[in-house]
């Protein structure tokens, strides 16, 4: 190792797994679960800052919509890119600069957060938050170059699980604040990341490595692109992660507008469906390496659609109880979607290659290959899902003055995620050219 780079890396070979790989993977992991952490906190940091904006602000509730809808469409965005910057640039190096970039959105959002701001301003400074959201794609990116594929379920539910904390965390920041300083005091929440950003930098600088083997590879990124099963896991995640995120952003909207909560009421509740659905993500990729991803992605989506059906009944009763029952349930369960939903990528391409006749490392590194390219375009598009939510519910709450409208639309969504999981991979056997059968039933 030099300069922090790392020339050799064979985590599939157990004995340099053994003897010195694990231990670098999981420094690395360590110091990615914080950088990215950091990262989610900024990408909501909107669903915290609307809870600031009282009357003087001059802001209805579907403008409010759309200030965390910019935030996460750029956020969705800007995944791709940050996906191909870790074999650009090496995963520590990236992870420094995306970590430092986060000042950007923090120090404008300090600039500008007070009444009598354009709301122009706040439209373009929420889209800056977006960055925060890149982080995600090139941690993903790089933790799943360090680990082998029988430990990937846990590694990489393990980031994005730390990673999604970072969303309830920032708003128990925001409810701290305003129990305690009140609701006229944004900046304080501003004023606490800043140094937190400085801190994930330097610890990137310190203690990550960069893989030289990780190299761009736009032959296997074009392959993913081609590959059906991209896109179907893209649509099965914009069930999980999609719905995670949205709601995320929404949670404390939809309870003010919807319950009539104040800013602190509706702080008080906003941190525990996200909390929870972060801390349940690492056991959906464990229970997806023992049991098959699709398996546990197939009763999740079950399960989301009766959660759904919960909220659905209660906000027609207009039961606050009922309503926080299963929407709550909605965080858990989308959490543990997105676990099983990130094991079933790299599986299925080990799957693929096994299925065309390779073996050994030929067919680890094939799996690598098109995981590693298909992550970075499923996680955005994944992402993409949650900006469909708040615009669900910016409409339904425009026209309706509920969000009846959105969950209904949600509830008709998830069926489909349902039954293209037990269809695709659970049905039946797949028909391969080589005339050997595949059975997904346990990717």
């Amino acid at each position: 190792m030099s300069g922090r780079w790392i020339e050799q890396w064979d985590p599939e070979d157990e004995t340099f797994w053994r003897e010195k790989g694990e231990r670098i993977a999981k420094r690395n992991l360590l110091f990615s679960v914080l950088s990215e952490h950091i990262g989610f906190s900024i990408w909501t940091l909107w669903s915290v800052m609307v809870l600031f904006m009282g009357p003087e602000y001059g802001i209805d509730p579907a403008g409010k919509f759309s200030l965390i809808a910019v935030a996460t469409l750029v956020g969705a965005l800007i995944r791709v890119p940050y996906t191909f910057a870790v074999a650009r640039f090496g995963g520590r190096n990236w992870t420094i600069f995306s970590a430092l970039l986060l000042l950007l959105p923090t120090g404008a959002a300090y600039a500008v957060m007070e009444p009598g701001t354009s709301y122009t301003t706040f439209l373009l400074v929420a889209a800056l938050t977006g960055v925060g959201g890149g982080n995600f794609a090139s941690s993903m990116t790089n933790i799943n170059a360090f680990f082998p594929l029988h430990k990937k379920g846990w590694a990489l539910g393990l980031n994005a699980g730390g990673g999604n904390i970072g969303v309830p965390v920032v708003q128990l920041v925001g409810l701290l604040v305003i129990g305690t300083a009140g609701a006229a005091q944004p900046r304080v929440v501003l004023g606490i990341y800043i140094p937190l950003i400085v801190i994930a930098a330097v610890c990137a600088a310190l203690y990550m490595d960069n893989l030289a083997p990780v190299k761009n590879d736009t032959g296997a990124v074009k392959e993913a692109v081609k590959d059906a099963h991209t896109w179907i896991m893209a649509f099965l995640y914009i069930g999980t992660f999609g719905s995670f995120i949205g709601y995320s952003f929404a949670f404390g909207l939809v309870l003010q507008t919807q319950f009539g909560r104040t800013p602190l009421q509706a702080a008080s509740l906003t941190f525990i469906g996200p909390l929870l659905g972060s801390l349940i993500r690492p056991l959906g990729g464990s229970l997806a390496d023992k049991h098959g991803g699709a398996r546990i992605t197939l009763w999740t989506f079950v399960a989301m659609a009766a959660a759904t059906g919960v909220v659905v009944y209660a906000s027609v009763i207009e039961s606050l109880a009922v309503f926080l029952v299963g929407f709550i349930s909605l965080f858990i369960l989308s959490g543990l979607g997105n676990g099983s939903t990130f094991k079933m990528i790299p599986a299925i391409f080990q799957a693929k290659a096994h299925a065309s006749g390779l073996a050994g490392e030929e067919a680890d590194a094939y799996g690598r290959r098109l995981s590693g390219a298909a992550i970075g375009l499923i996680g955005a598009i994944g992402a993409i899902g949650g900006l469909a939510i708040n615009l669900a519910f910016r409409q339904s709450f425009q026209t309706a003055g509920t969000g009846t409208a959105a969950f209904v639309a949600f509830l008709v969504f998830y069926a489909a995620c349902l039954t293209v999981t037990w269809a695709v991979y659970l049905r039946r056997p797949v028909e391969i050219p080589a005339k050997r059968q595949l059975s997904y039933s346990e990717v």
